[in-house]
């Protein structure tokens, strides 16, 4: 066997360009597809805590990152009539130097710009690949083939690239009882650097404002024992699951059904976690969500993808073989995923309560002395599992 030179890269969100990034700093070429026209901008937000930010300076990206925060600065918990009745500033849960939140889009950008000798192929996909034993052979959607020593597949939650390595992803599912649906709407309650959220029992509107975007975002999530598959289902149908959930809920929440009928960066899915046994099989391996997903709910996807890629890309150069590269990579990033993984269920019972009894505690607890007590545990945890990882 011999070292890796040639890489194909399967997604060019966040984990791909970050591994190109490193990759290409290394010597080693890498070449990334992915299945959508152009690169993507806009988006919601997202955070990079504790190590990504190190990940992020070694890159030479921090300042940029820096440069376009989000700059929200607060956060209103309301009732149905959008009185507040409980608010937090968004700086007091994680210290700011060591949790920043970005736009995705933003984000995506500044990566993009730091790998500027990958070559970057879109409106392509991986269609299907052999691995050889000393190489992959890969044919496109295109219809081209090529060999490469490795393939990573940093396609997000649901990987193409792992079920063409690995099988279909109902095994590695883990469902945290919920969907989630984020879009830009307009900003009609004239939020500046603002979030407002509503309860009722399961289910969470919001909308925030953020400088760096015109318009308002909306999330909607609910909480649900049934799984479907809505979330693989067209957009038409995602939009009537959320309006027979949602409708008639109170405060902003039918103008955020009716904005979500035509709003072009419409996004719907499940609240979902991947879990697996081994993130590589002989020369394929997953990077990111494809690979340990925490969901939404941890706030730790991105870090995750950053850490990984920086971690992946290294063990790669430091080694004559991919086998023990890879055995290295997952060795390092496994307890760090875990820990993120973990995280998940408290976030979600704070977002979105189970009863009106728990959206009261949460709000009594918000407005009260225990909140920095309350808020100091749950940071403690946050901030050890976005340390739990050793960069050299």
């Amino acid at each position: 066997m011999t070292a890796v030179r040639n890489v194909l890269i399967s997604g060019a969100s966040i984990a791909g360009p970050a591994l190109a990034h490193w990759l290409g700093r290394r010597g080693i070429r890498a070449v990334v597809v992915e299945k959508a026209a152009s690169r993507r901008t806009g988006g919601y937000a997202i955070d990079l805590r504790g190590k990504a930010v190190d990940v992020a300076e070694r890159m030479g990206v921090l300042d940029g990152v820096r440069a376009a925060k989000t700059g929200i600065t607060g956060v209103a918990m309301v009732d149905a009539d959008g009185r507040t009745r409980a608010s937090f500033g968004a700086g007091l849960v994680s210290a700011e130097e060591r949790s920043l939140e970005i736009l995705r889009g933003d984000l995506v950008g500044l990566l993009h710009d730091a790998a500027p000798d990958a070559e970057y192929r879109y409106g392509d996909s991986i269609e299907s690949m052999k691995d050889l034993g000393d190489g992959v052979s890969v044919r496109f959607a295109s219809g081209g083939e090529e060999s490469f020593d490795l393939v990573v597949g940093a396609d997000g939650l649901h990987s193409n690239t792992r079920a063409l390595a690995f099988g279909p992803e109902r095994p590695f599912r883990r469902f945290l009882d919920s969907y989630v649906s984020i879009a830009t709407v307009p900003n009609r309650l004239e939020l500046n650097g603002e979030a407002r959220l509503f309860n009722t029992p399961g289910r969470l509107a919001a909308l925030y404002h953020t400088p760096r975007s015109e318009g308002a975002k909306a999330l909607l999530l609910h909480r649900t024992r049934m799984e479907s598959e809505v979330d693989r289902q067209a957009p038409a149908a995602q939009r009537e699951h959320l309006r027979e959930v949602f409708g008639g809920m109170g405060w902003e929440t039918d103008r955020i059904l009716a904005d979500f009928a035509d709003a072009p960066d419409f996004y719907f899915d499940s609240v979902t976690q991947i879990r697996m046994g081994a993130w590589s099989k002989g020369r394929v391996v997953l990077l990111g969500d494809a690979g340990y997903c925490p969901s939404p709910m941890s706030g730790q996807g991105t870090s995750l993808a950053l850490v990984g890629a920086y971690i992946l890309a290294a063990e790669l150069a430091g080694r004559d073989e991919p086998g023990p590269a890879l055995a290295a990579y997952e060795r390092r990033m496994r307890p760090y995923a875990t820990a993120n993984q973990g995280i998940a269920d408290p976030g979600l019972d704070f977002l979105v309560p189970k009863s009106g009894f728990a959206i009261g505690a949460r709000n009594a607890l918000l407005r009260s002395g225990p909140l920095l007590r309350f808020l100091s545990r749950f940071d403690s945890r946050l901030s050890h599992a976005a340390e739990a990882v050793s960069l050299d």
